[in-house]
């Protein structure tokens, strides 16, 4: 790490961060100078998840990752949905660390399935995962965020779902709806503490969370939802020796905006929608 990075002596707890999206920011802002708190459940949650989970050596890897990157890394195997373990990461990383900046509420899951034939547990699991675990994130790092003193940058990770109706994953969708609720409202109430709160809304990333096989299954059952998953846009341009456009959009890119949130430059942005999806929620 260089001297004057843009994130330097500040700390981020960053959920399901063993890898995918959230290794991503984890190593990113490591970078940019941050210590990292990283939590993952590293293990399947519910048999209605039909892809594979992370592992206890995927957040190693990620921790290894952000020590070669020079900062330390405090990592933990907990299950977002468990308020008192996230709250003992949280003192832990203070005791360590001495301070929380940022927050990025990364951790969810997703299956497939019209509403009226879900099983209970489906549509139970996604909404305790993603929103009612994100509730919980906030809860154990607002009151330590506060008690630092420093104000700070929470980052949500909703989803284009959490903008729009998308066919064949309701429960999905109505808990990343309910994370814009969520954003907003924390944004009024943790204003005067100087902590900022915004929400990102990322597209087609190329994560194990995207399924290939599942979502062909329910779009050559259903062929008429297709037409909600539309092609993007914006075609990038190659530079730097990096690829123009891809199928999926890259972890890395979707880091860029974490970045940018968790950093100085943002500092005006707050109880914000911003759409990571090379425009196209405009269709």
């Amino acid at each position: 790490m260089s001297s004057g990075a843009p994130l330097e002596g500040r700390v981020a707890l960053i959920t399901g961060a063993a890898r995918g999206q959230g290794r991503a920011h984890a190593v990113r802002l490591a970078h940019d100078g941050a210590d990292i708190i990283a939590i993952d459940v590293c293990k399947s949650v519910s048999d209605t998840v039909t892809y594979p989970m992370p592992t206890p050596d995927d957040l190693a890897e990620t921790v290894a990752l952000v020590e070669q990157a020079g900062r330390k890394a405090l990592a933990r195997e907990v299950d977002i949905r468990d308020l008192a373990a996230q709250q003992d990461v949280v003192a832990a990383g203070m005791e360590q660390f001495g301070r929380l900046d940022i927050v990025v509420a990364n951790a969810g899951i997703l299956s497939w399935g019209r509403i009226w034939e879900m099983s209970e547990e489906q549509w139970d699991t996604v909404i305790d995962v993603n929103l009612n675990g994100t509730w919980r994130t906030i809860r154990a790092a607002v009151p330590a965020m506060i008690e630092a003193g420093n104000g700070g940058s929470i980052i949500v990770v909703s989803s284009s779902a959490g903008l729009k109706a998308t066919p064949g994953n309701a429960h999905y969708a109505a808990s990343k709806h309910g994370l814009v609720a969520l954003t907003n409202a924390l944004a009024l109430e943790a204003g005067e503490f100087g902590i900022r709160v915004n929400s990102i809304h990322p597209y087609s990333i190329n994560t194990p969370m995207i399924e290939p096989e599942a979502m062909a299954a329910i779009f050559a059952k259903h062929p008429t939802f297709l037409h909600s998953f539309a092609p993007m846009p914006l075609k990038p341009v190659a530079r730097e020796g990096k690829p123009g456009l891809q199928e999926f959009m890259s972890v890395e890119e979707v880091a860029d905006v974490v970045a940018w949130l968790a950093g100085d430059g943002s500092m005006t942005v707050s109880g914000s929608q911003i759409a990571v999806d090379r425009g196209v929620m405009k269709y």
